[in-house]
């Protein structure tokens, strides 16, 4: 079938024809083939799978609960509606029908997937974030991952009845937001750490003017007043980029009351910073880290490269960024505790921690009476 359809597909696009019922039929007699009404109902269904949509995985990205679809080759989709990873039954015919999947949803994001442009990460015009990648880099196949953003942000309430945030937790991370104090949210990928910035900025006094900063749009929070930035690839031709950099300098002219760069993973940490240091409370963003503890040298390894150095870098996060809440993901996801930056008599900011979220406790760490002090 799926060389009858092939031949189908050319024939159809050679006469720029649409894959309705009729042109197919029209397209198989042309290739002195008469097949029966099911057949050709089948015809038609891969054919529009293939050129509109997002095909076989359109139901799973559809699902409420989904956050993540994953093509292994054409042979493996999983999926993950937030009980961690699920091996499907979908798949498709072969290797040339994902990678034609694969290279379409790359032109609708206007971006191009081939030889010799051979992965894309881009976000799709329904703000579903693609990433792909072809053989022979992925020699398994070509290689998809959807992640589709959240379709409205929880409230805190929300986050509590799913378990993420524990009750005891609840008032801790809303005076946090209510102090405006500066904070990032660590975790790993898929953690929740975007969910729960939707969540805390959800519950941000209306007043206030919050002006998001992002690469791949994905923050919404439910707030009166709030400006989305995105940043740009560069086209084809290598020009036309806008950076993360370019927008959280651009934000700071727009007279926010909070700064919020949705994921710092660049150099823009540095921008970040200095509007921190320089009267702009509030602001907050998310960073990967395994630990708390460990996002110092995270942004270390992020800042160095873009021009502070060490011993700016830290005289800088101990002056303007005060807390790091940990997300977590194991059998689900959850807040695992608020730590609080500290410098030491060394000059060195470390992270150490203010309270962790034990089965329905809140237990004090050592700089319990630093977090709102």
């Amino acid at each position: 079938m799926s060389g009858l359809v092939d031949r189908v597909r050319r024939r159809l696009a050679n006469e720029g024809w649409s894959p309705t019922a009729v042109s197919v039929t029209e397209a198989l007699r042309a290739e002195g083939m008469i097949l029966p009404e099911t057949a050709i109902v089948e015809v038609v269904t891969s054919l529009r799978t293939e050129i509109s949509g997002l095909g076989i995985l359109e139901n799973l990205v559809r699902h409420p609960g989904t956050t993540d679809v994953l093509v292994n080759g054409h042979d493996q989709v999983w999926t993950d509606t937030g009980q961690g990873l699920e091996r499907t039954d979908l798949r498709f015919t072969d290797e040339a029908a994902v990678r034609r999947f694969a290279q379409r949803l790359a032109a609708d994001a206007g971006r191009r997937l081939d030889d010799s442009m051979p992965f894309v990460d881009a976000r799709l015009p329904s703000g579903i974030r693609l990433h792909a990648i072809i053989p022979p880099l992925s020699p398994q196949g070509t290689c998809l991952s959807l992640r589709i953003p959240r379709r409205r942000a929880f409230t805190m309430d929300e986050l509590v009845g799913t378990g993420m945030i524990g009750e005891q937790a609840l008032p801790l991370l809303a005076e946090v937001v209510q102090r405006r104090v500066a904070f990032l949210i660590s975790g790993g990928t898929g953690s929740g750490k975007t969910t729960l910035l939707n969540s805390l900025l959800s519950s941000a006094d209306p007043r206030e003017r919050i002006v998001v900063v992002e690469d791949s749009a994905e923050l919404q929070p439910v707030h009166p007043h709030v400006i989305r930035l995105e940043s740009r690839p560069a086209n084809s031709e290598g020009s036309g980029s806008i950076t993360m950099r370019d927008l959280v300098r651009q934000a700071l002219r727009m007279r926010p009351d909070r700064v919020v760069v949705g994921e710092v993973r660049g150099g823009e940490v540095v921008d970040l910073l200095a509007a921190l240091n320089t009267g702009h409370e509030g602001g907050c963003g998310t960073v990967h880290a395994n630990s708390a503890e460990d996002v110092p040298a995270r942004l270390e390894s992020l800042a160095l490269p873009a021009g502070l150095n060490r011993t700016g870098l830290h005289a800088q996060l101990g002056a303007g960024l005060h807390a790091v809440i940990h997300v977590v993901r194991r059998e689900r996801r959850h807040v695992a505790g608020i730590s609080v930056m500290v410098r030491g008599a060394d000059g060195l900011v470390s992270c150490v921690p203010a309270v962790s979220f034990e089965e329905g406790r809140v237990v004090s760490g050592l700089a319990r009476d630093a977090l709102f002090a």
